[in-house]
């Protein structure tokens, strides 16, 4: 967990809306970590902005947090 906020399982939209900000600001040299925050940020302000009801959203936060978890085993846990 990032940033102080919400519990991903009580407010799963919370969560996400308080993990952007702070996984923007992550500077990294590794190309392939820098595009895995990246895409993990995004899929969390895609989840943030359907308010949590996108399917598409949702997985893309699924595919996000493993493909980080990939290159940094339990980075998006």
């Amino acid at each position: 967990m990032l940033s102080d906020g919400p519990d991903p399982d009580a407010d799963p939209v919370g969560y996400a809306e308080a993990q952007i900000l702070p996984l923007r600001r992550i500077s990294v040299s590794s190309p392939a970590l820098r595009d895995a925050i990246g895409q993990l940020a995004d899929a969390y302000q895609q989840f943030f902005a359907s308010n949590g009801k996108s399917s598409n959203a949702k997985e893309a936060v699924v595919v996000a947090s493993r493909k980080l978890d990939s290159i940094c085993p339990g980075a998006a846990s």
